[in-house]
């Protein structure tokens, strides 16, 4: 049958790349496999989660995205699109953390009064401070970030022993999460007193993705997979 070595050769690396294609089209999509795909330990609160919550399937098939790319990259197109899998943005992060009552929003960073401050931090992006994979709660390397956007802080009628105006002369600016929940969704009543803010070492644990310095209650809770599956399952229909 194989009188010819080079097809003998051929045939060999043809099935052995069918078997593998195969092997890899079966394997890759199992939960087993997760683990293995994923770039690093899902963020403090995620661990539950299946790949598919957050990677949806991207719009069209493998080759109209494929030609799309190519048109882009050749410039017969303006933008490129989604390959494989969607994006991650604001809107995967919001199905499930959308909140009334954030303290802190997203969008509110686009107005053009903190324009300089999201040039040091993009605090338009959930995942500046949120980036999956990284086996924490927030990324950032401490707990100052508050001087971006509240250097020139003005409270009336200050509650606290200590004002808020010497504790930014003194630049102090751990003392915001050792008393302000960033996004304002813990139920729990605020110091008034320094000596009875929350720890450093206790705010600097949470954003590692230790206990929750704050409270378990929370005035909202995020959407389960299962319910925001269901939700972006009647979008797409």
């Amino acid at each position: 049958m194989f009188n010819n070595p080079l097809r003998k050769r051929q045939y060999i690396g043809s099935l052995i790349g069918i078997i593998i294609g195969v092997a890899t089209y079966v394997i890759l999509p199992m939960k087993a496999s997760e683990d293995f795909l994923s770039l690093g330990p899902m963020n403090t609160g995620h661990e539950d989660l299946s790949c598919n919550a957050c990677h949806t399937d991207a719009k069209g098939n493998l080759m109209q995205q494929l030609t799309t790319n190519m048109q882009y990259a050749v410039g017969m197109r303006k933008e490129s699109v989604p390959f494989g899998t969607q994006d991650i943005d604001n809107k995967k992060c919001l199905a499930c953390h959308d909140r009334p009552n954030d303290r802190h929003p997203t969008h509110r960073f686009l107005e053009t009064k903190f324009k300089d401050a999201i040039k040091k931090i993009n605090a338009t992006e959930c995942e500046t401070c949120h980036t999956e994979h990284h086996g924490v709660r927030v990324v950032l390397d401490d707990a100052t970030f508050c001087v971006n956007c509240h250097s020139d802080l003005k409270v009336i009628d200050d509650p606290i022993d200590v004002p808020h105006e010497e504790l930014i002369a003194n630049k102090q600016w751990t003392t915001c999460l050792q008393c302000h929940d960033f996004h304002g969704n813990h139920v729990y009543k605020t110091a008034t007193k320094i000596k009875d803010t929350l720890s450093l070492d206790a705010i600097s644990a949470y954003l590692e993705g230790g206990e929750d310095p704050f409270t378990s209650k929370k005035k909202y809770y995020p959407t389960s997979e299962e319910e925001w599956i269901k939700q972006n399952e009647k979008k797409t229909k």
